[in-house]
């Protein structure tokens, strides 16, 4: 295995509509590191989010994005993808005609550029829905079309888990979750720190403990104003408000 990939955030601005979100973004993830990003609603964790995998709807109007040396903002999605970056989404679209396996090996295939073959992917496939639980017979479905919160959120882990990105962007996917699948998610990212860096948007103190995170940050109006450890998350969920942070040094 090589050199660790590194996303690196400089100074990052990002407007939407013309109202700027991101005010100067500072962050570095490293392949194998697990970050977890808080913050109050409408403090501009999903505008990062989105903003590094090239929503066309966020606007980059300064600072610099790069991954493994690239310059992200200068790719398309689809590149950036192919660089390892993976984001799962909050709220994840049907796409109703194409089977979740058929959509994970071409996923697969786009990213090694190159198909696999059927054999070998059936088999990664069966072992993944395995390692999550889930019936053989979910494979043969369409691509979220008429899947539960809990089935979606099962299906973006096995897409993470198929894929094996350097660094996944997970934006607040144990979002309306029980205390059983928030687990999982928590799981699915321990099973892959490995290999997987991982910057996860999430609102629940025992996700965070559950996940270990190496480093805890908490955006305040469009900047990263604290970044600790544990200890950050746990004062969250203790003190039930905000107001402290950015205040101490």
């Amino acid at each position: 295995m090589g050199e660790a990939a590194v996303l690196e955030i400089k100074g990052l601005r990002v407007q939407i509509d013309d109202k700027e979100i991101l005010k100067g973004v500072d962050l570095t993830v490293r392949q194998g590191e697990r970050h977890v990003l808080m913050g109050a609603n409408g403090s501009g964790k999903s505008t990062l989010a989105y903003s590094l995998l090239g929503h066309p709807s966020y606007e980059v109007t300064g600072g610099s994005v790069t991954f493994d040396g690239h310059d992200v903002l200068a790719l398309e999605p689809n590149e950036r993808a192919q660089l390892g970056l993976f984001l799962a989404f909050q709220y994840p679209q049907e796409i109703p005609g194409v089977t979740v396996a058929n959509f994970l090996r071409q996923a697969v295939g786009s990213l090694r550029g190159e198909q696999p073959s059927l054999r070998e992917f059936s088999g990664t496939l069966m072992a993944r829905l395995k390692q999550l639980d889930m019936n053989p017979e979910f494979a043969r479905r369409y691509l979220n079309e008429g899947f539960s919160g809990g089935e979606r959120k099962r299906c973006e882990m096995l897409q993470l888990l198929c894929l094996e990105p350097r660094l996944a962007i997970l934006d607040e996917t144990d979002s309306g979750l029980d205390v059983q699948m928030r687990q999982l998610v928590a799981e699915v990212v321990l099973s892959q720190h490995e290999q997987t860096g991982f910057l996860v948007v999430t609102h629940y103190e025992d996700v965070v403990r559950q996940m270990e995170p190496d480093f805890v940050h908490i955006m305040v109006d469009g900047k990263i104003e604290m970044t600790g450890g544990l200890e950050l998350a746990e004062r969250l969920s203790a003190e039930k408000s905000w107001a402290w942070v950015g205040q101490e040094a």
